[in-house]
């Protein structure tokens, strides 16, 4: 009966895994010398080599020559725990036995000796599954077991086991698996099998574990039972719904192009060929990641899996881009993947988020802004920044500029006669007479971000409905915050005189007037000087 690739080259001993090095130094010393604990956590993601490692030790501590960290794989006792038939080694799935019975069984059938080995080893997989009631029920039993008892539980989620338990064990982290290492094992895998493939095509299906051994050899047996003996990397790409370079590569062209039709292009033939929206945006998204990577590091690194080739193309792709650049448009992709997991038109989606990216190409880094500014450059080639994009260094944003070096440049709040006027007869309209009447009773003072209405006592509840917030900002015909002021609002039949110049006065003036400051606001129309001040005051 065939024996799927992941079960037939599960490494027997510890000289046979690969990575994990911290896990293995250290059991192989504690066996050495003496130094065997009762309880062990492993804890990793998925086919990392937990219960594999679990196995081992089971072997290392029950072997006919040992305790030894180097089982002889010969005896009865190694070749039963290898073929999961050992009466002494119990595994078991926690996932389906995780209640407070089955950890009562457990207890009881720790107070008896191995019937034949050395140690009793339980081996407890999934183990974050098990219900807080049967932890419990197991404290006792973990924390003072008899000699001859060794319990490893392994889980994926070590977070989830009680810190009761946990403090009783010794816990070891399993990391994924470097993609070097794993690339250098499959290819001897293929080797041992016959299996000729590029190296493009190993990459692919070490990709497709994402640090995961099982996982890639999983993929590795679909391949084979897909194209045979040969494997093309174009092939098992397209089996496992993966994307190239190629055709990720087609969103960067249109990004440096700057072409929003190309990007139409790209969604279009997702959709004709019935590929995963949510599965191409999470693509891009690791792409670039890794362009960003590559960008930094400046050459080959293992911090990207990809080989040799792959990697001076994406250095390639990433060269039109600065650090920046790339950076905001991982940004972006992640946002967009985030909203295509609930979008009900994930097409219309994707096909915003990246118009979005195409054009937050146009921001400037506030530098850039700055300098022609003091060049004298008007700037009116630049495009507004995309709402919500993130920036390119700094956001492009309108910033008061010191105009003297004595001065620093603001508007006091306006009366809002015009505006109060409309508003009352907007609330005629809608037939809201006492709300009418109570702004009659009420003064309201305009400033770019607010409408603050100062009213008395008895009139503050008609001015706070809802009605009227709404009705206000839709007068102001901008976005603002309405602030309601309980006080007595002071109004008198003539305009009072107008205030005798001030020193403020004559610095505002002489601000504003300011070529620099001028030549701002003509690059930034929509900025506002909020405040001037005498430096030579402070």
């Amino acid at each position: 009966m065939y024996q799927v690739i992941a079960r037939k080259y599960r490494p027997q001993a510890f000289d046979e895994l690969i990575s994990q090095e911290h896990v293995k130094t250290t059991l192989e010393n504690a066996i050495t010398q003496g130094r065997i604990a009762h309880g062990y956590i492993f804890s990793g993601q998925r086919g990392t080599g937990k219960t594999t490692v679990a196995r081992i030790f089971a072997r290392c501590l029950n072997c006919e020559q040992g305790p030894t960290p180097t089982p002889c794989g010969k005896c009865a006792s190694c070749l039963e725990i290898a073929s999961g038939s050992s009466m002494d080694v119990i595994e078991i799935d926690a996932a389906s036995n995780r209640g407070i019975n089955e950890m009562r069984e457990l207890r009881e059938s720790v107070r008896f000796r191995p019937a034949r080995d050395r140690y009793k080893v339980f081996i407890v997989d999934e183990a974050h599954q098990i219900t807080s009631e049967a932890f419990n029920a197991l404290l006792k039993t973990l924390e003072e077991p008899p000699e001859w008892v060794v319990f490893i539980l392994c889980t994926t989620e070590s977070h989830k086991i009680p810190s009761t338990i946990v403090s009783r064990c010794q816990q070891f982290s399993f990391r994924s698996v470097d993609f070097a290492e794993l690339v250098k094992r499959m290819e001897w895998i293929m080797q041992q099998e016959g299996i000729t493939a590029d190296a493009d095509a190993v990459a692919v299906l070490a990709r497709a574990g994402e640090g995961s051994v099982r996982d890639s050899l999983s993929a590795l047996d679909q391949a084979i039972a897909c194209c045979g003996n040969k494997l093309d990397a174009a092939e098992v790409r397209a089996l496992l719904g993966m994307f190239s370079l190629e055709s990720l590569g087609r969103v960067t062209s249109a990004l440096a192009e700057n072409d929003s039709q190309k990007m139409f292009a790209v969604v279009a033939e997702l959709e004709a060929n019935g590929r995963s929206l949510q599965h191409f945006a999470r693509e891009l998204a690791r792409h670039f990641r890794n362009l960003v990577v590559v960008k930094i590091t400046g050459g080959e690194t293992r911090l990207v899996a990809a080989s040799e080739a792959e990697q001076q193309k994406l250095a390639e792709a990433g060269a039109p881009f600065s650090e920046e650049d790339l950076t905001r448009y991982l940004q972006l992709s992640l946002d967009l993947f985030r909203d295509l997991q609930s979008s009900l038109q994930p097409r219309l989606h994707l096909e915003m988020g990246l118009l979005r990216m195409v054009q937050a190409g146009h921001l400037l880094p506030i530098e850039e802004a700055l300098a022609n500014f003091n060049s004298g450059s008007s700037g009116a080639g630049t495009a507004p920044a995309p709402r919500g994009a993130p920036p390119k260094a700094a956001p492009v944003v309108a910033s008061p500029v010191a105009a003297p070096r004595t001065q620093a440049a603001a508007v006091s709040p306006l009366e809002g006669g015009d505006l109060r006027s409309r508003l009352h007869a907007a609330l005629l309209a809608a037939k809201l007479t006492h709300v009418a009447d109570a702004l009659e009773h009420s003064e309201v003072a305009e400033s770019p971000g607010e409408l603050l209405f100062t009213t008395p006592k008895m009139y503050q509840l008609y001015l706070k409905q809802a009605e009227f917030e709404a009705a206000a900002k839709r007068i102001a015909g901008r976005p603002v915050r309405v602030t309601i002021k309980v006080g007595d609002p002071v109004r008198s039949a003539t305009p009072p005189a107008a205030p005798a110049p001030t020193r403020e006065d004559e610095a505002t003036t002489r601000a504003l007037a300011h070529p620099e400051v001028k030549r701002f606001q003509e690059i930034f129309p929509d900025a506002q000087v909020r405040t001037v001040r005498n430096l030579k005051d402070t």
